[in-house]
């Protein structure tokens, strides 16, 4: 039971990696692509095509973040950290650092 438990934490991990990595690009790409396209270029399909895509993105990292926290077994900090990195340019990508650490941490037999 309990080896099933840790299991199923460990591939939570790695789908909230994944989400965490998707976010963050889409984030840059809107912020650092798109926009600037807008309004530098005056091709505002840009946005009309990345917004949808990082507003899905944004959706389930959020729904993947309540997920996890589920699981129990985080800190306030930890917590306000993955909530916060999907706001900051970059966050995302050191959140998938510390979530990558957790991951092994929780990888090491016993």
């Amino acid at each position: 039971m309990i080896s099933a438990i840790h299991d199923e934490e460990l591939s939570q991990l790695r789908r909230m990696r994944a989400v965490s990595l998707l976010e963050g690009t889409t984030l840059l790409l809107l912020v650092g692509i798109a926009v600037p396209l807008k309004h530098l270029a005056g091709f505002p399909v840009a946005t009309s095509i990345m917004g949808p895509i990082h507003g899905i993105a944004f959706i389930l990292y959020v729904w993947m973040l309540v997920q996890t926290l589920s699981m129990g077994g985080w800190t306030r900090t930890a917590a306000a950290r993955m909530v916060l990195a999907a706001f900051i340019p970059f966050g995302a990508f050191v959140n998938e650092r510390a979530l990558a650490r957790r991951q092994a941490s929780l990888a090491q037999p016993v």
